[in-house]
């Protein structure tokens, strides 16, 4: 099944959960699975590695954040 523009990741629930919740989803994991701007050299390079745990291509540092954000 393909993910359309305007779901997004959250297209994999269909119809199902309510528009609120989907959105929620979507805009969750698309912060969570992007590149993020890295507090040690400012640099928006840092990726998700785990829960909580954030690496940067830059500059090569591990950080611990939230879950889905490193602020």
């Amino acid at each position: 099944m393909a993910h359309t523009r305007k779901a997004g990741t959250a297209g994999r629930f269909g119809s199902r959960y309510g528009r609120k919740v989907r959105y929620n989803v979507r805009t969750v994991e698309k912060q969570a699975k992007g590149t993020q701007e890295c507090p040690n050299c400012g640099k928006p390079k840092i990726k998700r590695v785990a829960v909580g745990i954030y690496e940067c291509k830059a500059c090569k540092a591990r950080v611990a954040g939230k879950a889905y954000t490193v602020k």
